[in-house]
């Protein structure tokens, strides 16, 4: 072999063992003796997922100013916040005056339409009488013309010229007259339309505040518990994130289309909460919850899981809710003294396990996006990436990893450096740290 040759062979095992070496460093860590330690353990279990969550309603009602035109709306009758409606009960009620004033303006214009309208078909009647006697009257004056245009042959030229001319006026006042029928005719169908136009406009205005005044009574229209919102026609229309504002009052103004309160059916309540990925994989509808009320300590409720998001809900604000699923708990009985809003913890109750493969969560760390745990091995900690299938009361459910491993329950790694950090030496017990 020529010198060339060695060179290169030597250069290939030099590049061999620094790559070997390199992954000895990814993976083996130093031991030490204040590391504590679990061991891993075979046990019987049931899957329970803990979070926390809020009650809502599927089922509500929105109160409303009704959308009239013409300024605001000022509350006279206002059910208060938390009070239990029936069906048809009045929640909400508007001072009516201004609609009653319209209904009689209306009432009024309605009246004076249908007097102009009696008015109107008498002056027709009375024009179309003067105009069938002034059309005889033409016709007549025709016909004598005529007559008096027969006898020319027995007249001098001069009274037959008179005749003649006399004839072709009264022809011409009968055409006259004619098209001025007509247009008396035409008129007075036009000035009646417009009457009973008008008459047709006020009996609408007049239904019209009829039907504003009904609805200035606004009643409930389910069985539920009554919610006032915030007065945002206090602030003219402004609103800004994390403003506080004040509940609708009787007395005050608002416009109309408003949303006043809300109806709560407090039958059909249920419970929004949300889940990490790790603990999605281990729910499914129908399992049991049990679920305790902030507000009502010592109080137990139950229900099911109604449904599972099947992907992460994520807020643009919020970076760890990427990781969330959405749970929709459903309660297994009403109870009055539950509302919407109140703060829940649910604890839901998964599949019982047999054998699982388990170690304190806390032993179950994260690197380069992947779980993993610090095996000991002899004097050292080795990383090994595990999958987690579960995490449970405190208890992580492992695959990849062998029951009596005992595993680290703080990083190695970690824990090194900030001892080397203390003392400001390198510890030569410890193996260079994985990248």
């Amino acid at each position: 072999m020529n010198s060339r040759s060695k060179l290169s062979a030597f250069l290939l095992a030099l590049a061999l063992a620094a790559s070997s070496f390199a992954c000895h460093q990814t993976t083996v860590l130093a031991t030490d003796s204040e590391t504590p330690t679990a061991t891993v353990k075979e046990v019987d279990l049931q899957l329970k997922v803990s979070t926390t969550g809020v009650l809502r309603t599927s089922e509500s009602r929105t109160i409303s100013a009704p959308a009239i035109g013409g300024g605001t709306l000022q509350i006279v009758t206002l059910a208060r916040s938390g009070a239990h409606v029936h069906t048809g009960d009045v929640v909400l009620e508007f001072d009516p005056s201004q609609q009653e004033y319209n209904l009689g303006q209306n009432r009024s214009d309605l009246l004076q339409a249908e007097q102009e309208i009696v008015k109107a078909k008498a002056d027709a009647d009375v024009q179309a009488a003067e105009d069938q006697t002034a059309l005889l009257k033409a016709k007549y004056a025709v016909r004598r013309a005529e007559l008096e245009v027969s006898k020319n042959e027995l007249v001098s030229s001069i009274d037959a010229q008179k005749n003649l001319l006399a004839l072709d006026e009264a022809k011409r006042a009968l055409a006259q007259l004619q098209q001025d029928i007509q247009s008396h005719t035409a008129s007075n169908k036009s000035a009646l339309a417009i009457s009973e136009e008008k008459r047709h406009k006020a009996r609408l205005s007049m239904e019209q505040a009829e039907q504003n005044i009904k609805n200035m009574h606004i009643t409930s229209p389910i069985d539920g518990l009554v919610v006032i919102h915030g007065n945002r026609d206090s602030t003219g229309g402004f609103f800004m994130w994390g403003m506080t504002l004040p509940d609708y009052h009787v007395g005050d103004q608002v416009n109309p289309g408003s949303s006043i309160a809300e109806v709560i059916d407090m039958s059909h309540l249920d419970v929004s909460a949300q889940v990490g990925e790790t603990d999605r994989i281990n729910l499914k509808a129908g399992q049991s919850v049990e679920i305790k009320v902030d507000a009502l300590p010592g109080e137990t409720f139950w229900g099911k899981v109604q449904t599972v998001g099947g992907a992460t809900s994520h807020e643009f604000w919020d970076e760890n809710a990427r990781h969330k699923f959405d749970v929709a708990v459903q309660l297994d009985h009403a109870d009055p003294r539950l509302h919407p809003g109140f703060a829940v913890r649910l604890n839901i109750l998964g599949d019982n396990l047999s054998r699982a493969v388990s170690i304190p969560g806390g032993a179950v760390f994260e690197h380069d996006g992947k779980k993993v745990v610090y095996c000991k091995r002899n004097r050292s900690f080795e990383m090994q990436e595990v999958k987690v299938q579960a995490v449970s009361e405190g208890r992580a459910i492992l695959s990849g990893i062998s029951p009596g491993t005992v595993v680290a329950l703080v990083n190695p790694e970690k824990r090194a450096a900030a001892n080397n950090k203390n003392s400001g030496t390198s510890n030569p017990s410890l193996g260079p740290t994985s990248k």
